[in-house]
């Protein structure tokens, strides 16, 4: 921000006693008075204009493996152009990770840069997020920016701190979604939800303040649970075989007895009708084996038209699978299903990576391009098979870690690829620097633009990580440290200890706790987790 050295008051004063008035009658104050006024509203335009436009796109439970830009083995058969643009003309970052891989917590640790035990919102579960605390819209519009946010927000209280918000009830539908009004109403909108997310969030760019910097929040349901595609991507990968990931199968040895007994594997928890979109009317009597808990909420949603398009897709492939059924050995059964489940994750995630097209688009037409911060992040990262599972919520490497891109005009180096590590405890004072606005004492996160511009100094060395959530999918409560080669973590409810050598065992197969080669390791660690829970104020397990 700019700042004049010299008050009006002072300026004035020196002017009086250092200038003679040859005519007495002559008054020059006022003009002086106007002067100083303009030249006060011009530095306070300027300022403004300085401070960037933040542009935050948003998904869920988007898996770094399907991202093509951080490579692997999905990015030929799956490419994502546009989120690799982003990526190509700013930054994505090797070793970004997650507080608490769970939607909502996530979610509150980005608007307020704290732990999930600091900020409040431990759960999906609660009252919701208590945005009487600090928040990131609140400063950013205290700040001068106008604020929105369109899509899932999924913290249970209304958004805080925005000029316009017009987001989804819960965890929202894909087809023909209710959105919830700032007057308190719902609106229902005929489509698929990711459009209509971006059609939402460029039609606020269009008619938002222009004298104003903007923050907007574009956040998409997808590639969330139960990864039901556009009706224009359902054929996208027909004829394609997804690799398979090696831990496909895992037996859950070497490792916490906890593991064996979660309820997130696509053998054994992957719902026929409400995942495999294998509906009750379309298998002729035959009992298939695992679980039918849920109906296919998506379908119910959809207009005949939609419908139509739908069946013409899944029906021929259902009809051959219930056929063939009996004649399936179990591996054979499950790779069914993971095949299923792939290829519509994948034709999820393609809409979501048009969008962010669309979003960088609409900046070039516009000229917004090179005063706009990009961001595209998810608020975890997902199973795709590994270790047999869907889902998220470990401190595994698959969940725990989430995609970060970002272009910041000036700041970021085109194509560079960080590895240092960050968390989403960093989204809000990185913000926050890049808007000129002092960082709270209180936000537990570091800025990353040293990081960004080449120049990290003395940062992190270890991450701090939490999961409070009690049940659900019978993944238990857990706490951990994780450094550049080694993960730490604690489950209270069996005394268990978990040890991990990430660079002999990137895969995470098995524990090395109790393997005497690994003593001082784990003695180190120890101190690191005990050192962490300290400095963030982390309460005692419960």
């Amino acid at each position: 921000m700019l700042r004049l050295n010299l008050s009006k008051e002072a300026a004035l004063k020196t002017l009086q006693s250092g200038l003679a008035f040859p005519n007495r009658h002559v008054n020059l104050i006022p003009d002086i008075m106007k002067f100083f006024s303009f030249l006060a509203l011009a530095c306070a335009s300027l300022a403004t204009a300085k401070q960037p436009n933040i542009l935050f796109l948003f998904s869920d439970d988007h898996a770094l493996r399907s991202i093509s830009a951080y490579g692997g083995d999905l990015a030929k058969v799956a490419p994502t152009p546009n989120i690799d643009r982003l990526a190509a003309t700013g930054a994505i970052f090797e070793n970004s990770f997650c507080g608490n891989s769970i939607c909502g917590p996530s979610r509150a640790t980005i608007m307020t840069g704290k732990h999930s035990h600091k900020n409040g919102f431990l759960r999906n579960s609660g009252r919701g997020l208590d945005q009487s605390q600090w928040t990131l819209s609140k400063a950013l519009n205290g700040a001068g920016y106008t604020t929105a946010v369109v899509g899932k927000w999924h913290l249970v209280s209304d958004p805080v701190g925005f000029d316009y918000w017009e987001i989804l009830p819960g965890q929202g539908s894909y087809y023909n979604p209710v959105f919830l009004q700032m007057d308190g109403s719902k609106k229902q909108f005929n489509g698929y939800c990711t459009d209509i997310t971006t059609d939402k969030a460029i039609k606020w760019l269009d008619k938002r303040d222009k004298e104003k910097p903007f923050f907007l929040m574009c956040q998409h349901k997808a590639p969330h649970r139960t990864f039901a595609p556009a009706l224009r991507h359902l054929k996208a990968f027909d004829g394609v075989t997804i690799p398979e990931p090696p831990t496909l199968f895992d037996e859950y040895k070497n490792r916490s007895g906890t593991l064996a007994k979660n309820e997130m594997e696509i053998d054994r928890h992957f719902d026929w009708a409400y995942d495999a979109k294998v509906r009750k009317d379309e298998r002729n009597g035959l009992k298939l084996p695992g679980l039918d808990r849920y109906p296919t909420v998506e379908y119910r949603r959809m207009n005949e038209g939609q419908k139509k398009e739908w069946d013409a897709h899944f029906g021929p492939e259902n009809k051959a699978f219930i056929e063939k059924v009996p004649t399936m050995s179990h591996k054979d059964i499950v790779r069914w299903k993971y095949q299923r489940y792939m290829k519509n994750y994948l034709a999820t995630v393609k809409a979501v990576d048009e969008s962010v097209g669309r979003m960088l688009d609409y900046l070039d037409k516009n000229g917004l391009a090179e005063n706009t911060i990009v961001v595209y992040a998810s608020d975890q990262g997902f199973y795709l098979g590994e270790h047999g599972w869907y889902d998220k919520r470990w401190m595994f490497e698959e969940s725990f870690k989430m995609p970060f891109a970002i272009r910041w005009p000036g700041v970021t180096k085109p194509g560079s690829r960080p590895k240092e590590m960050i968390q989403n405890i960093d989204y809000a004072p990185t913000f926050l620097e890049a808007a000129g606005v002092e960082i709270p004492a209180e936000i537990q996160g570091k800025s990353i633009a040293p990081v960004l511009k080449g120049e990290p100094g003395d940062w992190r060395k270890s991450l701090y990580y939490s999961y409070y959530e009690k049940g659900e999918h019978n993944v238990p409560q857990h706490f951990g440290v994780r450094t550049e080669t080694h993960k730490l973590f604690y489950l209270p409810e069996t005394d268990e200890w978990q040890l991990f050598d990430l660079v002999k065992d990137p895969q995470e197969m098995k524990s090395v706790h109790d393997n005497p080669a690994y003593a001082k390791v784990k003695e180190e660690l120890t101190q690191e987790f005990n050192r962490l829970r300290h400095h963030y104020e982390a309460p005692a397990f419960k």
